[in-house]
């Protein structure tokens, strides 16, 4: 029988499992990626700076977000 330790790095295992399957996909991000993924325009110089991790320009990001509030 498992005691509470045991049960604790269990949880713990599992919770990091989860989270390093879950991690967003900038964590591989491709610098020399400068269009927008969703519209095909150029990703402007300042967010690539600002956010390097940025997929998407500031519009079609503000079109992301407006969406997934209203799921919410």
């Amino acid at each position: 029988m498992a005691d509470n330790a045991d049960l604790a790095t269990e949880l713990m295992e599992r919770r990091l499992a989860g989270a390093l399957a879950n991690r967003p996909a900038w964590i591989g991000y491709d610098p020399a990626v400068t269009d927008c993924e969703d519209c095909g325009d150029e990703i402007p110089a300042a967010r690539r700076q600002a956010a390097p991790w940025a997929t998407t320009c500031i519009e079609c990001q503000g079109i992301r977000e407006q969406r997934a509030a209203q799921r919410r």
